[in-house]
């Protein structure tokens, strides 16, 4: 025990009162839009806190060699942080970016894709806890050091510090709120003074705040929250929803298994598939409550990019279902009974996941229809074009056939997979006609009638014919029909407009032919060259052409013609040849021939 405190002392010091008449300065730290913008800079705009955490850990680095508040060299020399330590504002960085390390690895381990472990939460827990004293010290040291607003925004930083650790331990919820309501306060009044920036800041932390207080209240008794109130505050963002969000996710997910007691099959066209193995159920249960949120009363208030990020939750939980399905079918070994229960299983989770599919592409097509539609109001918004939709609808044929073929797979087949067979070719049919239409209207915008005026009459029939197919069904599907009818006049009112310009441009073909024809002359040299842009910019003429007409633009002449530039004259050393040298020959060394070699001559 003596010596977790000695531990516990090397950590962090409490300060001593200091009575000295001294006049201390007082340091001023913008405590929210600090963090803020370290942490939307380095990670958390992703909601990766790993690297937010090496980037505090870098930052602590920096901010102990620039003020020379080492721990020693090799062994560990403790150093006290308290008020006399404090003699600029970088020794008040240090102390928070200690917690906010400490914060964000707790974070971190939050974040584990099967969630934390007993041994991983006590862990964090201790993490927690070490973020909770650094933020107290942080207080302390900016009521003594600080100015009034430093004071109150370190107040607030620890008060949410504190609670974010009773959050975690659920336990003391009224401690926790007590700390929430006190940091909102101080938060709610910071936000009243200020610039501008400052004051959006505190509106958004008071927002993130808002969460973990009703869920407080909720939790002490004091508030009549339902589900669905709470499953809408989750979807709200920020770093300091994190935490709520993982530990609603927690309660959710043990909710679910609970439920999931009660999902013993699974029911698809008639057919009623045995659940045997509880993680299964777990997956499909929450498959089938998001799809709820698609299908339900509140589905029109939902945007689109709310819609998209559902559809993807709904993916994935239905491929854990379907892997959870495969290793059940993988260890059953020579069971025929249980094998083909899973095979069926596993058809129908497969056969929903790809009608889930053709909503979430249907849904794309509606983006981009809309989008396509309206007009360009901002600069900076991308613009649809008919390729994409074409992309799109290749997408849903390809997504229909493939679902076809799995549910005319089997050997005995019923009513409801017959009928479900052919609803899917007749979707194919629209798909097919509604590809044909946008394929023309890109042939149109390249300037090509003559393809444009075919392929509308082409998706004029196929709009015909599925529609009148459509109209036998007993089930009329009146979506369908209506776009059907809608995309049936439109081919027919193209089609007209296609025939009438492509007759216009044939009328004038020959006048524009003898104008391009009398700007030839026999020289080679044309009469009327147009000039490129760079040669007349103080007129204000288009040099790109129509948008419906492919043409190169007249900006300047690449590759550019040679210019002569004058060089570097060449000088010749004509006076070497003109001097006379004096003879070295004395100077060289002479071949000395010994006795030997003068017998030989």
């Amino acid at each position: 025990m003596v010596k977790e405190n000695e531990v516990a002392a090397m950590d962090i010091e409490v300060p001593k009162p200091n009575n000295s008449d001294q006049i201390n300065p007082r340091y001023s730290i913008n405590v929210l839009q600090l963090l803020k913008s370290a942490q939307m800079q380095h990670g958390l705009r992703h909601g990766d806190y790993a690297r937010y955490r090496r980037y505090c850990t870098a930052r602590l680095r920096r901010l102990y060699k620039s003020l020379k508040f080492t721990h020693g060299r090799g062994k560990y020399t403790r150093r006290a942080m308290n008020e006399s330590t404090v003699t600029e504002v970088r020794y008040l960085h240090l102390v928070l970016y200690t917690a906010e390390r400490a914060w964000s690895h707790a974070m971190e381990k939050r974040q584990l894709l099967d969630g934390p472990n007993a041994k991983q939460r006590i862990y964090l827990i201790g993490r927690l806890r070490k973020a909770v004293k650094w933020a107290d010290l942080f207080s302390r040291l900016c009521a003594t050091k600080g100015d009034s607003r430093t004071s109150l925004e370190a107040e607030a930083y620890a008060s949410c510090m504190n609670g974010l650790l009773l959050f975690e331990q659920d336990r003391n919820w009224d401690t926790a709120l007590k700390n929430f309501i006190s940091a909102r306060a101080v938060y709610e009044e910071l936000g009243k003074y200020g610039d501008l920036e400052n004051q959006v800041l505190c509106r958004e932390r008071v927002e993130e705040l808002e969460p973990s207080i009703r869920y407080c209240r909720h939790k002490i008794g004091e508030s009549n929250l339902k589900t669905s109130e709470l499953l809408q505050i989750g979807e709200m963002e920020g770093p300091a929803l994190d935490l709520f969000k993982a530990k609603l996710e927690a309660a959710m997910a043990e909710a679910r298994s609970q439920q999931a007691a009660s999902l013993t099959e699974f029911h698809w066209l008639g057919h009623r598939f045995p659940i045997s193995n509880a993680k299964t159920r777990v997956a499909i249960l929450k498959a089938q409550e998001l799809e709820k949120d698609l299908h339900g009363p509140a589905a029109d208030s939902l945007s689109a990019e709310k819609k998209l990020a559902v559809f993807d939750k709904i993916y994935i939980a239905y491929q854990e279902a379907r892997s959870f399905i495969r290793s059940d079918l993988a260890s059953a070994g020579n069971a025929d009974s249980v094998k083909d229960d899973l095979n069926g299983l596993d058809k129908a989770v497969g056969a929903v996941l790809g009608q889930r599919t053709i909503e979430r592409n249907q849904l794309l097509v509606s983006i981009a229809k809309s989008k396509l539609a309206r007009r360009r109001e901002d600069k900076n918004e991308k613009v649809a074009k008919p390729e994409e939709l074409v992309r799109l609808y290749d997408l849903l044929l390809q997504n229909t056939a493939d679902l076809s073929d799995l549910v005319s797979s089997g050997r005995d087949r019923k009513p409801e997979e017959v009928a479900f067979s052919e609803d899917c070719a007749l979707r194919s049919m629209a798909f097919r006609a509604q590809r044909c239409f946008y394929l023309a209207k890109s042939y149109s915008s390249a300037g090509k009638r003559t393809e444009a005026y075919a392929l509308y009459c082409h998706a004029r029939s196929l709009a015909e014919n599925a529609l009148k197919k459509f109209q036998t069904m007993m089930d009329t599907d009146e979506a369908m029909t209506k776009e059907l009818k809608t995309l049936y006049n439109e081919c027919r009112a193209n089609s007209c407009i296609e025939h009438a310009t492509g007759i216009m441009e044939d009328e004038k073909a020959p006048e524009n032919l003898s104008k391009k024809i009398s700007t030839i002359s026999l020289s080679g040299v044309d009469k009327k060259v147009e000039k490129f842009l760079v040669e007349k910019l103080d007129v204000y003429e288009s040099a790109v052409g129509e948008s419906n007409v492919k043409s190169v633009p007249r900006i300047g002449v690449f590759p550019p013609a040679f210019q002569s530039t004058p060089r570097n004259p060449i000088v010749l050393d004509l006076a070497y040849n003109c001097i006379d040298f004096p003879s070295l020959e004395n100077r060289m060394k002479k071949d000395r021939k010994g006795f030997i070699s003068r017998l030989w001559r």
